[in-house]
């Protein structure tokens, strides 16, 4: 096991679980977390296979042990229970969350062998074509508490699965408002931006945020665009932010359909991107296209909070995060002309109108979608899990 870690903690450890720390809701959910416990004088550890985004774990206080339990063979599965229940008693750990259903299993195990809290959280909806696929899927309902990041998400339980957890929560997922803050982004920094996507004077910018991959929707956005170019559209910029994790093949294909449409000079392709509250603030028009309902939904959320009017898909989470004709609009998933149909709507609003849209949807995330609020709820129930356990 390889071990990271910034200092000692006075208070009980709490281990959670994830296959790797790269960027994504689960692993950016583990940090907040693991921050949260530091400044609550827990002592949080996090098991991971690595990852980019472990600097920043050891930076917020957490310490990182790396052990590759992102498997489903068997025999690794029983070396990994063995590995953990050494962790829980060497480290005096009294709770287990677990994130993903991999891992889960070897969590799962080990807590119960070691008798302490295991927690675990839907981060999205898990496909469930087989009985076989259920029963591994299973495994995230089998905690003494189950954490749904929306009530969508906490619904796709009740409706998809014949295990009744123990007991079901919904946390939201949380917005970190202190670096999603409109105030706190320095004009010089949107305006590089814009520069580097090659935004002329005068253009609106539209931006599709996420990874590249089918089911975020980026070839209806770019099928959307070209209806938009076609019905002559006042002057815009579209951008696709995201990592491809690999999936050349996707790109090529979404970068054939741009030229295909004829939108290569107004459509950059940005690649991965780090600061993305500028990001947000660089765009005039926030874009989430997902095919699939997305449990909870960051872009929308934190694009909200960012004051920028949000275009997303009227399924998942994003039916709580925004506010139609308030904050933005939803419309049908994979409907191409219903995009551009919205798309041509703020475009032609203007900037004072999207800027109103904007504010409100601050304040919608303000109100209900905090960083905060996520960590003391997580948090108070660990507390209630633990009981006396946390007085000794």
């Amino acid at each position: 096991m390889t071990h990271s870690r910034t200092g000692a903690a006075n208070g009980p450890a709490i281990l959670q679980v994830v296959p790797r720390l790269d960027t994504g809701g689960a692993e950016r959910a583990t940090i907040d977390i693991a921050a949260a416990l530091v400044a609550e004088g827990f002592e949080s550890l996090v098991v991971a296979d690595g990852g980019r985004m472990v600097a920043e774990l050891v930076a917020a206080g957490g310490e990182w042990i790396s052990m590759p339990l992102n498997t489903k063979s068997p025999i690794a599965l029983v070396a990994n229970v063995r590995r953990l229940r050494r962790l829980i008693r060497a480290r005096g750990v009294k709770l287990v969350h677990a994130r993903s259903r991999a891992p889960a299993w070897s969590v799962f195990f080990a807590a119960r062998g070691e008798r302490i809290p295991f927690v675990t959280t839907f981060h999205g909806a898990y496909s469930a074509r087989s009985a076989l696929k259920r029963f591994y899927n299973s495994v995230m309902l089998r905690g003494d508490a189950v954490i749904a990041n929306s009530h969508w998400t906490a619904d796709h339980i009740r409706t998809r699965y014949a295990l009744a957890p123990k007991r079901l929560v919904v946390v939201h997922r949380g917005v970190d408002l202190d670096v999603f803050d409109p105030a706190r982004v320095k004009t010089e920094d949107s305006d590089r931006l814009r520069r580097s996507w090659g935004v002329r004077d005068g253009e609106t910018v539209i931006l599709l945020p996420g990874r590249i991959t089918r089911w975020k929707g980026q070839l209806v956005f770019v099928e959307a665009l070209a209806q938009l170019l076609r019905n002559g559209a006042a002057s815009f910029r579209a951008v696709l932010a995201g990592d491809s994790q690999g999936r050349d093949s996707y790109v090529a294909e979404v970068k054939r359909s741009i030229e295909r449409n004829r939108l290569g000079s107004v459509v950059t392709m940005a690649g991965h991107v780090t600061d993305m509250a500028a990001v947000y603030r660089a765009a005039d028009i926030v874009v989430s296209a997902s095919t699939e309902p997305e449990a909870f939904g960051r872009v929308a959320a934190e694009a909200s909070a960012m004051e920028r009017p949000v275009i997303a898909t009227d399924h998942g989470g994003s039916r709580e995060t925004i506010l139609p004709g308030i904050s933005g609009i939803l419309v049908p998933p994979g409907d191409a002309k219903a995009l551009a149909a919205a798309l041509a709507q703020l475009v032609q609003a203007g900037p004072e109108a999207r800027s109103a849209l904007g504010v409100s949807g601050r304040n919608h995330i303000l109100r209900n979608f905090s960083l905060a609020r996520m960590t003391t709820d997580t948090l108070s129930l660990y507390r209630d899990l633990l009981g006396g356990a946390l007085l000794g």
